[in-house]
């Protein structure tokens, strides 16, 4: 990929700022009484289990090691949940969509956002990039740079020792006696893991699938890719490419196939005009966060449903990138309505034009789907959706986003029957598909701490209730003096 990321100003010293940031963030941690993991025990305060081969059995399998995946472990740590497996199918420093398939030059979230910080102030992106590039390098920067956000995230892991497992990949879940059974794949061969909660933070595409126009399903499936796929955007130049959509996406690659040669760039949408205002900024703060999970199903459904409908405008670094290079051709009002191999062109067919490419990338995003990961499909018909929690004849019963799955306020999966499948609540949805039920608090970077701790708090609450007879037994049995015996004085 050839397309710039801004300049930093030169670090004097990175090394050093990065060494005496991380000793405050131990000094922090110290003085929070969370120094290495749990202060209670080297095991924390959940009772050990063992699996029917008498292995030892997890307190929670978090899936998934990007942000959500790493500040979720973070926050079972803080909350004494100390048997914690960070798993992770991709190769380590590659974990989420920043050094893959995502192509924008900067973030859009605004630089200032604390993110997975979980209230540490060391632990935020300014102190780390203040540490190597000073106040004035931070007065300098506009918007963070996506990979330099991979470095922090990077960074992140390793200060807090977060234990994660790379290239080992979750290929089937069902219930154990114990808890959940977990089957991986990983370079070493087939293993398995017993748990006792298992999370999803598997990001956008974690319960989702592709979308694949219906138009475009035919076409080779190497001459026309989805934005997610690693595509050899470098292969591309001298080439005409169709770019189908007209969110941040779709910006990004098309500037990423003309900035890396392409003859001409077409962007084909079915919108009338490019959106210009982003809705789900104006609910970034306290009361909309801690407050939509407890409006009613209805109340909830219109909010979301409509903040996801007003089409959400792409950035403006993003529309800048490419909007006065000449090869692009913008057609809005131009859904394509059929695509045909003639020769060796690609031809789409849209109301308004009839356009000839070597290429298509779609930049469709993706629709919601139990089913579309072999972890739920086995299961997708026994868990609780959207379409449940509403009426059947409500006038919305063929609304997309009735699909998504109807969670509790742990982000737990609820089964569809009640006493059919009781296992399923032992499985946390934290990444995008949780957005109806919770908010947008477990995909995106504004409010993700704040989704970590209500998963942490739900999984911690949980894990008492489901061994309270255990802890009823260990208050009754402990017995450590405050008092030496030799200082209590007789009775006189």
């Amino acid at each position: 990929m050839t397309d710039r990321e801004p300049e930093l100003p030169p670090s004097p010293s990175p090394a050093e700022g990065l060494a005496a940031l991380e000793r405050r963030v131990r000094l922090d941690l110290d003085l929070l009484d969370e120094s290495g993991a749990v202060r209670a025990s080297a095991e924390g305060w959940v009772g050990a289990r063992r699996d029917g081969e008498g292995r030892p059995v997890a307190d929670v399998v978090v899936l998934g090691a990007g942000m959500c995946g790493l500040v979720a472990a973070f926050a079972l740590r803080r909350h004494g949940i100390a048997r914690v497996r960070l798993l992770d199918a991709a190769p380590r420093g590659r974990e989420g969509p920043w050094v893959t398939y995502a192509r924008m030059r900067t973030l859009r979230s605004p630089k200032h956002l604390a993110g997975p910080a979980l209230g540490l102030p060391s632990l935020t992106f300014r102190a780390w990039f203040e540490a190597q590039w000073g106040a004035h390098g931070w007065a300098r920067l506009g918007r963070i740079p996506r990979t330099q956000w991979m470095d922090y995230l990077r960074w992140y892991r390793r200060v807090l020792a977060l234990p994660v497992e790379n290239e080992v990949r979750a290929v089937a879940l069902a219930p154990d006696p114990r808890g959940l059974r977990v089957s991986l794949d990983a370079p070493t061969g087939h293993d398995t893991v017993v748990a006792r909660k298992v999370v999803l933070a598997t990001g956008r595409e974690g319960l989702a699938r592709r979308r694949v126009p219906e138009a475009l399903s035919s076409l080779p499936p190497d001459r026309c890719q989805h934005s997610a796929e690693a595509i050899d955007l470098a292969a591309l130049r001298g080439r005409r490419v169709a770019v189908i959509g007209l969110g941040a996406s779709a910006f990004d690659n098309a500037a990423v196939a003309l900035e890396t040669g392409a003859a001409e760039v077409w962007m084909l949408a079915r919108a009338a005009s490019v959106p210009v205002v982003n809705k789900a900024k104006s609910t970034v703060y306290a009361g909309f966060i801690h407050g939509y999970p407890e409006l009613p199903p209805a109340e909830r459904f219109r909010t979301l449903t409509y903040m996801f409908r007003s089409r959400v405008a792409p950035p403006r670094d993003s529309l800048l990138r490419v909007s006065s290079d000449p090869r692009l051709r913008l057609r809005l009002a131009s859904p394509v309505e059929a695509a045909r191999v003639d020769g060796g062109d690609i031809v789409l067919d849209t109301p308004r034009d009839t356009i000839r490419v070597d290429h298509v990338i779609m930049a469709t995003g993706f629709r919601v789907d139990l089913a579309a990961t072999p972890l739920l499909a086995p299961h997708a018909a026994a868990i609780a959706r959207w379409r449940d929690l509403l009426a059947a004849d409500d006038d919305r019963v063929g609304d997309e986003f009735l699909d998504f799955p109807d969670l509790g306020d742990g982000f737990e999966l609820r089964e569809r029957v009640p006493g059919a499948a009781p296992w399923l609540g032992d499985v946390h949805c934290f990444n995008f598909a949780a957005a109806l039920s919770l908010g947008n608090v477990s995909s995106d970077i504004p409010a993700v701490s704040q989704g970590a701790e209500r998963l942490a708090r739900g999984i911690a609450r949980d894990l008492f209730l489901a061994d309270r007879e255990h802890h009823w037994a260990a208050l009754q049995a402990y017995a450590d003096p405050e008092i030496p015996p030799e200082d209590v004085p007789a009775e006189r």
